[in-house]
């Protein structure tokens, strides 16, 4: 007894000695190495796996159905608050084949798919997104595991839904379903959120300048999508214009409209210098296609009077400059069909009130544009019997004869005689067709005297 006393306490320093210089410990904590050993060597938990399995998960319907799944106690109590409590000391629990435990859980037809899924998710800690099983099954998964209390699976089902593209239908599904969720599912919602007034200006801005550069034709697709996107911004349909056409947004377009109208002049005038080839067609064309396209979007803004005006006062230069272009070469035939579709914009606006401008401004427009769409059509025509794709096709001569008809038929009597005289005289083609508007003319003038004369008389009984 005496000698054992002895020795201890020296073997004792000589182990703190030991740990002090560093060391390893003599033995490891027992029941730790124990304990991972012992989870190293027990076989993995399998869901459905009935000889291991110590409880039956009964999803039950309305209709009658009546599923079982051999689960484990440990696992789907771990992250399940649904099945900790039901399976807890303080629930009472009914027993049944093999002395298991059975939890019943009650959902609809459509949503056992989305409960079996779950199960599954409860077996596997690490979910990922080639665990989850799309949108819309995500989507049901989640709506489980918030009824089921289920937090882990819950945020991996919200943080796949937030990361992946929607379909269309996917998306209503998701806006008709996240509402019942609570607030634990609204980051899903985050890219549907409204954007506030001062970043939308700035996307529209920026936009708007993309739509009207001149631009490498490479950048052809995504410059038409760009103007499809900012028409589509200022339309109202079954929703709200996305903004409103304040005096920032047009001062903005006003800007644009002046640096396209500076560039549309600096094509004329390189045109007048140097055969139009190359870049200087392309750059010709490009802004007469940009001219055209803005004209979309003017009239929601209430600026297509400041385009008609801007246009027709650079009018005799384009005509002048677009005579003097020769020959069937695409280019030339391209360019002459984009003058004709925006005169034909502006025609229109400016004929059906649009575009208010004065009656002098008005007959500008006729004398100066009757001529050339008159003498362009057979150009193109002409061409097109060699096999020009280029050509004024059935609508757009509708618009322009109808644009014409209603601008001739707004000016003085004697104005539409004069130009009624004109197109009489024309031997070449008669396009545009006036007859309508010589019909109305011919009507006027006969009664003229007697429904001025009317308004006289009635105008006389209003003063008495």
């Amino acid at each position: 007894m005496g000698p054992h006393h002895g020795r201890e306490p020296s073997r004792k320093r000589e182990t703190e000695t030991d740990t002090e210089r560093g060391a390893e410990p003599v033995a490891p904590n027992l029941v730790e190495a124990f304990l991972r050993w012992n989870k190293e060597k027990m076989p993995l938990k399998k869901f459905g796996d009935r000889p291991s399995s110590d409880v039956v998960v009964r999803l039950r319907t309305k209709n009658g159905r009546d599923d079982w799944f051999y689960c484990h106690t440990h696992i789907i109590t771990r992250e399940c608050q649904y099945f900790a409590e039901r399976l807890s000391d303080n629930w009472p629990t009914l027993q049944i084949i093999d002395s298991r435990n059975c939890v019943d859980v009650y959902c609809d037809e459509s949503e056992v798919d989305h409960y079996v899924n779950f199960l599954r998710l409860l077996y596997n800690p690490n979910t990922s997104e080639n665990t989850l099983y799309g949108v819309i099954s995500t989507l049901g998964i989640l709506q489980v595991a918030i009824v089921l209390g289920s937090k882990r699976i819950a945020c991996d089902c919200v943080e796949y839904l937030e990361a992946v593209p929607w379909e269309e239908a996917e998306e209503e599904e998701i806006l008709r379903v996240l509402p019942k969720l609570g607030p634990q599912a609204e980051p899903i919602l985050a890219r549907l959120q409204p954007v506030d007034s001062a970043a939308i200006h700035k996307v529209f801005v920026a936009a708007l300048h993309l739509a009207t550069a001149f631009l490498p034709s490479s950048m052809d697709q995504p410059k038409t999508t760009v103007q499809e996107q900012l028409e589509y911004m200022l339309t109202e349909d079954d929703d709200a214009p996305l903004l409103a056409a304040d005096e920032h947004i047009k001062d903005e377009v006003r800007k644009c409209l002046q640096s396209l109208f500076s560039r549309l002049e600096e094509d004329i005038e390189k045109s007048s210098l140097h055969p139009l080839e190359g870049e200087t067609e392309t750059r010709f064309i490009k802004t007469l296609s940009d001219l055209s396209w803005i004209c979309s979007i003017l009239p929601r803004l209430d600026l297509m009077k400041h385009f008609a005006e801007t246009w027709l006062n650079i009018s005799n230069k384009i005509v002048e400059a677009t005579g003097i272009m020769k020959g069937s070469e695409p280019g030339v035939l391209e360019l002459k069909l984009k003058v004709t579709e925006v005169m034909a914009k502006v025609v229109e606006a400016v004929g059906y009130g649009v575009a208010v401008l004065p009656v002098d401004k008005r007959l500008d427009l006729v004398h100066i544009w009757l001529p050339f769409v008159r003498k362009t059509k057979p150009e193109l025509e002409r061409s097109e019997k060699v096999g020009s794709r280029f050509r004024m096709r059935e609508e757009l001569c509708e618009t322009i004869e109808s644009a014409f008809v209603t601008l001739v038929l707004a000016l003085p009597s004697p104005s539409q005689a004069n130009i009624l005289t004109e197109w009489l005289k024309t031997e070449e083609s008669k396009f545009p067709d006036l007859s309508e508007a010589f019909e109305v003319w011919c009507y006027r003038s006969k009664a003229a005297k007697r429904k001025l004369s009317l308004g006289s008389s009635f105008a006389t009984t209003s003063t008495s």
